[in-house]
């Protein structure tokens, strides 16, 4: 079940996968996919389910077909380094992707921008829309809204006993949103709340506001 938010008067949805849709621009936001990570660690032994490869796949497709967005903006670290055979399999998936894609940079995005024009796809260093602008890294501008990713933010729960769990979430201050990894092979960050911090908990079927 996702999760309806109001920010800045624009309504957004949440969604249990980390994606953020944006009605009223028709655009969906992604950030921290990592495409080609498992592909790459596999090459140096590390012991990974390939399946976790067309996982992150599968889970592109639900949601572009939950939302059916006319323009996809993936908030950096789409790519997790040089290419590998994970970018044919992206190529395909974007051949059949309608609507315009662009790429925020992040720090993981060496591949040239090069290779993503020639997929259609537009790279930036930042993304201004209304009064949001969409980084990879947290950042603050006077007068806006930043929404970004980088972080692949967690939050610990604890229960009455010693049982804890930590989920990833969607972390929100007064003037930003992080953004939860989408990718299925990521790690997270549990970040501390703060009197101005709302919580938002991504379990695999909702979005618990805590």
């Amino acid at each position: 079940m996702n999760y309806a938010l109001t920010i800045e008067d624009h309504h957004f949805e949440l969604h249990p996968s980390g994606a953020l849709f944006w009605p009223r621009e028709e655009m969906l936001l992604i950030s921290d996919v990592h495409l080609g990570k498992v592909t790459h660690f596999r090459k140096f032994g590390a012991a990974v389910p390939p399946s976790l490869i067309r996982k992150n796949f599968d889970l592109l497709d639900r949601v572009m077909d939950e939302f059916t967005p006319s323009h996809l903006c993936f908030l950096g670290d789409l790519f997790h380094s040089n290419i590998n055979s994970e970018w044919q399999i992206f190529e395909k998936w974007v051949a059949g992707t309608s609507g315009d894609i662009t790429l925020v940079t992040g720090n993981h995005d060496i591949i040239s921008p090069l290779k993503y024009e020639s997929l259609g796809i537009v790279s930036k260093e930042e993304y201004v829309r209304n009064n949001f602008y969409f980084t990879h890294e947290p950042s603050k501008r006077t007068g806006m809204f930043n929404i970004s990713g980088h972080i692949h933010p967690a939050v610990r729960l604890k229960g009455k006993g010693r049982q804890s769990i930590k989920l990833p979430c969607f972390f929100k201050s007064r003037d930003q949103m992080i953004l939860p990894a989408f990718g299925k092979f990521t790690g997270t960050h549990v970040l501390p709340v703060k009197s101005d911090s709302e919580v938002f908990a991504c379990t695999r079927t909702e979005v618990l506001k805590i």
